[in-house]
């Protein structure tokens, strides 16, 4: 059965603090990719593969003064989501990040909201559902 995760019962820590007001998350994991191809032929035989990037977005009603201030001192940064919903439950972990961008919207009948934008050397994803019913 798949895990579904709720945003109401997860959380994301920055350096082991929390981040007040998150709305979302969302990254993305791209691994550069070349093809091989057969001598004489244009069929693929194989493909190779180069570094691997992690981009992730961090979406906060509002804004958020301490990623404010990583966005600004270019400081590194590690960035835990836990995910969780009834028993389910993973930890998602982006290690030595950089912010790389922000941008903020604010439209009638609504609050502001900020998006921090950041890359990441690497993504771990441990699924915790075993040690929550433990």
């Amino acid at each position: 059965m798949p895990s579904v995760f709720v945003a109401n019962s997860s959380g994301i820590l920055v350096d082991n603090q929390a981040v007040e007001g998150v709305r979302g998350l969302e990254y993305r994991v791209e691994r550069e990719q070349g093809d091989v191809a057969a001598l004489g032929s244009a069929e693929r035989i194989a493909v190779y593969y180069g570094a691997t990037r992690v981009r992730g977005q961090i979406r906060v009603a509002s804004v958020s003064q301490r990623l404010d201030e990583l966005t600004a001192s270019g400081s590194m940064f590690q960035v835990i989501a836990n995910l969780a919903h009834g028993q389910a439950a993973r930890s998602v972990t982006f290690d030595d990040c950089f912010m790389d961008g922000k941008s903020f919207a604010m439209v009638a009948g609504s609050h502001a909201e900020a998006v921090y934008s950041f890359t990441a050397i690497r993504v771990r994803e441990d699924d915790q559902t075993a040690a929550a019913t433990a």
